[in-house]
């Protein structure tokens, strides 16, 4: 990891969001996975921030990086399933729309901000009003100019 890798900007839809904080505090203490389609997302990071798109527009959690794992979408979902805010392989097969591919960016200690950043101060630090859809990476200074 180098300090350009250090955060990874993730950025999901609210009612994700809202999912994903249910399941932390059903399964608090464990390592979660975060799951994207086909294969994206960061490879190395030591953070995580979870940007909650709009009309939240808005980082809301913050996270540690433990791994991405990506390939079939079957397999990945028989190892890392429970670790998801997916209620079952359905719901999961749903969300991946026909992909055979899919990515789980595996991470711990997960916790929602007392005052999330909103998107005018990621203008500000980041210097670009909108995230890729991909994620974006961002360096130690960055990641503290956020105050995350």
């Amino acid at each position: 990891m180098t300090e350009e890798n250090y955060a990874f900007i993730l950025l999901c839809d609210e009612k994700w969001w809202n999912k994903l904080c249910e399941h932390n505090r059903k399964n608090q203490n464990k390592t979660h996975s975060f799951v994207r389609r086909n294969l994206r997302g960061p490879l190395k990071a030591e953070k995580l921030l979870f940007y909650v798109k709009s009309p939240v527009k808005q980082i809301r959690g913050t996270a540690d990086f433990v791994e991405r794992v990506a390939g079939d979408s079957e397999k990945l979902w028989r190892k890392y399933g429970s670790e998801t805010c997916l209620e079952n392989f359905k719901e999961y097969q749903g969300f991946l729309h026909g992909s055979e591919k899919a990515t789980f960016v595996r991470f711990k200690n997960f916790r929602e901000l007392e005052n999330p950043i909103p998107a005018k101060t990621m203008k500000k630090v980041l210097g670009v009003l909108k995230v890729p859809r991909g994620g974006k990476y961002i360096n130690r200074e960055t990641t503290e100019q956020l105050a995350v």
